[in-house]
């Protein structure tokens, strides 16, 4: 009996429509687009007006979904909602967005690791694909980052915007779908970027939102070269432990923190620029939305059998990367 993989069937996004240019940030903090673009690549990023949530993404985003692959919400089995900014502290995102879209069959939780988030949920929800405990797993990825940007704080606010990607899990025993994962994390990361206020550390009060300690907290430098090092070293591993080398490799799908970071992890792994999947010029970093975005907009030129690796680093730290088979042709 051949083994069963978890294939990703169909893939969905969404942005809001408003979009915050380096030239409006400028006017907001002392900064300029020289300055940002050549940081970190970014020229814009989408933002989500009014009273709407993380959630008020995901909906579009998998309604949509389903649409491509001509089924209903009450199929779904089970919900991984990847977010750093759910709707509320609880209940789970993923029970909100279920009742949104009438997904009355689905179980669900939300998976919380920061940018590597996406990657974390891709491979957790492939393991019920694999174990036959379930037909359709559905991961979303998403944020409303702009709800904990704090901006007054050049060093964060030109980095973030909002957006919320999906992908459909479904069983596969053509070897196509996951077919590797490298995951890891190192908690003495957290010092260097994180949220300080609102947790159970230390609960919202009139001293904590004072002092602005409900905004996303980093420390550049450290954060920049632990990312260079581990989501390279990550990317080059999976290669590794596959036997790919560059030529074997489709496509490079990299976590849009920074074009730099991009950069380093393509050329560790010996991929051209042609190869890369880079929108951070247009979304920034999205944090869970990052890949699955790179997917949707990329989905026309993949092609059933293409090698991908998928790649990111996040808060926690958190970083590794996933070798995925594409199990269909994207070209409509």
């Amino acid at each position: 009996m051949n083994k069963i993989h978890a294939a990703i069937t169909a893939v969905n996004g969404y942005v809001p429509d408003y979009i915050l240019t380096n030239h409006e940030l400028s006017t907001m903090v002392s900064t300029n687009d020289e300055w940002i673009t050549s940081r970190t690549g970014i020229k814009e990023r989408h933002i989500l007006k009014g009273d709407l949530a993380t959630s008020d993404m995901a909906v579009p985003a998998v309604n949509g979904l389903l649409k491509k692959r001509g089924i209903g919400a009450d199929e779904i089995d089970l919900i991984i909602f990847c977010t750093t900014t759910p709707d509320m502290p609880f209940p789970a995102t993923a029970n909100i967005l279920a009742d949104k879209i009438g997904a009355r069959n689905a179980w669900g939780y939300d998976l919380q690791a920061a940018c590597s988030g996406f990657i974390y949920g891709l491979s957790t929800g492939a393991q019920f694909i694999e174990t036959g405990k379930h037909k359709k797993v559905l991961v979303v990825g998403g944020d409303k980052m702009s709800s904990i940007v704090n901006y007054e704080d050049r060093a964060t606010c030109i980095i973030f915007g909002d957006g919320c990607g999906a992908v459909l899990l479904e069983p596969n025993n053509e070897g196509l779908g996951v077919i590797d994962s490298v995951l890891k994390s190192d908690g003495s990361g957290r010092h260097y970027l994180h949220q300080k206020a609102g947790g159970s550390l230390k609960p919202a009060s009139h001293e904590t939102v004072d002092a602005k300690e409900h905004f996303a907290y980093q420390e550049g430098q450290p954060v920049f070269k632990a990312a260079v090092t581990n989501m390279a070293d990550a990317a080059a591993e999976i290669m590794e432990r596959n036997h790919l080398t560059a030529e074997d490799v489709a496509w490079l799908t990299p976590h849009q923190a920074n074009k730099r970071i991009i950069d380093a992890t393509a050329d560790r792994m010996g991929v051209g620029a042609e190869k890369v999947m880079i929108n951070i010029d247009r979304y920034g970093n999205t944090t869970n939305g990052t890949i699955p975005l790179c997917l949707w907009e990329w989905e026309h030129k993949l092609k059933k059998g293409d090698n991908i690796v998928l790649a990111a680093f996040g808060g926690g730290f958190t970083w590794g990367s996933v070798y995925v088979k594409w199990a269909y042709d994207g070209a409509k």
